[in-house]
């Protein structure tokens, strides 16, 4: 297949210089795509108040619980796109990209209904103040009603990274992005309507992001190419999208259980609290969203890499994300540490608000390489096509010791300080569980390439059937 100038070829030559074009774009990417987020709290915060600051900000972990299982399966998709493209088997491309279609497509719907009907509840479950919670609901709801976009947006530029393009989904949310900041400034300044303005902005934009990479999925003239009337679910790709995808998909809850204790116990020191934290945690997750980009590089590079039969070039693609995944976090983190009051300015101008944030951006900043390095390892095990493995770690390690940490230590030192250390601890040790079992895993590999070879070696030689 004849590579399009959008794509890298990811399984010959230097690795570095293509793992740095793969990421940047999709650095940038992410960080617009955060920017609607942070345009919310921003414009809620220096034009609503701190309550609906606060109510917009308590939701991001809850939202991430209720939608990363469907996350997940574009995880999945975009791991077999991958292995399909390195070994160059157009068939299954084509089935694949019109199943993942039409998954997110379903994914969408299911997830209006599961979020609208269980917004409240689980706003309650949480513990969130009256004075936030029917803000916190009202913004849940809406943003829910743009979840089909959301799952296309990321089926189809999933689809686009297994083939090296980061570029033009970043094309895509750059437009996204600026009509999102410039409907929240109209929808709250003009019309006053507060945080369902916000809302409401955030869903628009993901819609014409979503519309933009179909478009290019469906004017391509590459092996991915969609066309609409030949939509259907491939009962075979759905197993397996499935079976590598649900697993990163309960990964990613696993995370987002523990985040949603943690932000119960944020909900504990009252609103302003919450506000500061949601502050911070908006500037943590610039850091974290381009960190991710190496996370993304690690799957798709091993993925392809594994598909081509490429073992050798596998440790090189962990050490080379690893090194660069250690550099960015370290870099933003500091970064954050040093200028954190003129940040946290940004989405507040209450001293107290910016006091509690940086509580959390002081010790959260500068320990989130870790975090980074954790998911460099996890992507490159699930780049090889194991999937159950990463999530039984990510459950012990980050799940199962933030909650442990929550109901032990923290009960004896309730302090913010003693909660948010549970992260750095629990990013560590999953990230050498992880490395553990990257080497189990790659010398499996290994050593099933070796029989192969000498089975074929038998065969060519006469002595196998």
């Amino acid at each position: 297949m004849k590579k399009a100038s959008y794509e890298i070829d990811m399984v010959n030559g230097p690795l570095f210089g293509k793992i740095l074009r793969f990421s940047i774009p999709l650095m940038l990417s992410g960080i617009l795509q955060l920017l609607f987020n942070a345009a919310d709290i921003i414009v809620v915060g220096q034009f609503t108040g701190s309550h609906a600051m606060a109510a917009v900000g308590s939701t991001g972990s809850l939202n991430n619980l209720i939608i990363n299982i469907f996350i997940g399966l574009s995880t999945g998709s975009s791991v077999l796109m991958a292995m399909y493209y390195g070994a160059r088997d157009r068939e299954n491309i084509d089935d694949l990209v019109h199943t993942s279609i039409l998954l997110a497509i379903v994914s969408g719907a299911v997830l209006i209904v599961v979020g609208i009907a269980l917004a409240g509840p689980l706003l309650l479950l949480m513990g969130t103040p009256d004075d936030v919670l029917p803000l916190a609901e009202l913004y849940m709801r809406i943003v829910f009603c743009g979840m089909p976009a959301l799952m296309i947006y990321n089926f189809g530029s999933g689809i686009l990274r297994a083939v090296g393009d980061t570029k033009r989904p970043l094309m895509f949310l750059t437009a996204a992005g600026i009509i999102n900041v410039v409907l929240n400034l109209f929808f709250v300044i003009v019309f006053g309507m507060g945080v369902a303005g916000v809302a409401l902005a955030t869903i628009i934009s993901q819609y014409i992001s979503a519309l933009l990479v179909l478009r290019c999925l469906i004017h391509t003239d590459s092996a991915y190419k969609l066309t609409l009337s030949r939509l259907r679910i491939s009962k075979e790709k759905f197993v397996q999208i499935v079976r590598i995808g649900l697993p990163a998909g309960v990964s990613g809850a696993v995370f987002s259980i523990s985040n949603v204790l943690i932000q119960s116990s944020v909900n504990s020191f009252g609103s302003i609290t919450m506000a500061g934290n949601a502050a911070a945690q908006n500037i943590e997750g610039f850091i974290y969203t381009a960190m991710n980009s190496l996370y993304q590089a690690s799957i798709n590079f091993t993925s392809q890499n594994f598909g081509a039969g490429k073992s050798e070039r596998i440790v090189r693609v962990l050490i080379c994300c690893l090194g660069i995944v250690a550099a960015v976090g370290v870099i933003l983190g500091v970064g954050a540490m040093l200028l954190g009051p003129e940040l946290l300015h940004i989405y507040s101008s209450d001293p107290e608000v910016i006091h509690y944030g940086l509580i959390r951006l002081n010790i959260i900043s500068i320990t989130y390489f870790l975090c980074g390095m954790m998911d460099v390892a996890c992507g490159s095990i699930r780049g090889m096509g194991y999937s159950i493995t990463p999530t039984i770690v990510s459950l012990l390690g980050a799940c199962a010791l933030r909650v442990l940490w929550i109901f032990t230590i923290f009960q004896v030192d309730r302090s913010l300080f003693v909660l948010y250390v549970s992260y750095p601890v629990s990013w560590a040790v999953t990230f050498l569980a992880h490395m553990a079992c990257f080497v189990v895993f790659f010398r499996r590999y290994k050593l099933g390439i070796r029989q192969k070879d000498m089975l074929r070696r038998l065969d060519a030689a006469g002595h196998v059937d």
